[in-house]
């Protein structure tokens, strides 16, 4: 896969990711929302910590998240330059296409929202405050997909980093084609002996 066609990705799902979350935030207040279906809904919650919710305690918890969150994109945004200039599987640059967006998707509200975003509690937020809710590397992250059968709340950047994950889990042989054969010449080695 080109470099041109997984920035499109990457690209594509940012926006997706960021209009949808600046929507939700500017038009509903926490716990706001409306039903699609009987077993879908979207209903508005901030994530303050990592997935489901969790936290890591004291001061600078977040602000470690955050910083981590940023080490972590940069790594998986050299991984993915790397696999489009070694020509790896185009399966392999998907998926890594799919994880680095939904990465990069939730750091830009962990980095940004908390200065941009007045606080939502009982109140739209309104973009572009004098005064935001939080501090830089203080924000929570904007979730707002519900299924009734799926408790976890989350957003486009969520379920690209899973769609990013599962296809690496289910295509791993497609994705590491190296690998699997390293791995099958010790297993014919082993029984020749």
């Amino acid at each position: 896969m080109s470099l041109r066609k997984a920035l499109f990705i990457v690209i594509l799902i940012l926006l997706l990711d960021q209009v949808l979350k600046i929507y939700i935030k500017t038009t509903y207040a926490l716990g706001g929302g409306f039903e699609i279906f009987s077993w879908f809904d979207i209903n508005f919650v901030e994530n303050p910590g990592m997935a489901w919710g969790v936290e890591i305690p004291g001061q600078y918890g977040k602000l470690i998240l955050s910083i981590f969150r940023l080490f972590a994109i940069a790594g998986i945004g050299y991984w993915l330059y790397d696999t489009i200039r070694k020509n790896a599987p185009a399966i392999l640059t998907f998926a890594l296409a799919f994880i680095f967006a939904g990465a990069f998707g939730n750091i830009i509200d962990s980095v940004f929202y908390g200065v941009i975003f007045e606080d939502s509690t009982n109140q739209v937020a309104q973009i572009f405050p004098e005064q935001g809710y939080g501090k830089w590397f203080h924000g929570r992250v904007v979730d707002m997909f519900h299924f009734s059968f799926f408790p976890p709340v989350f957003n486009i950047a969520d379920a690209a980093i899973s769609l990013g994950v599962g296809i690496l889990i289910v295509f791993n042989r497609k994705a590491f084609p190296k690998k699997v054969k390293e791995e099958n010449k010790e297993e014919i080695s082993t029984k020749e002996l």
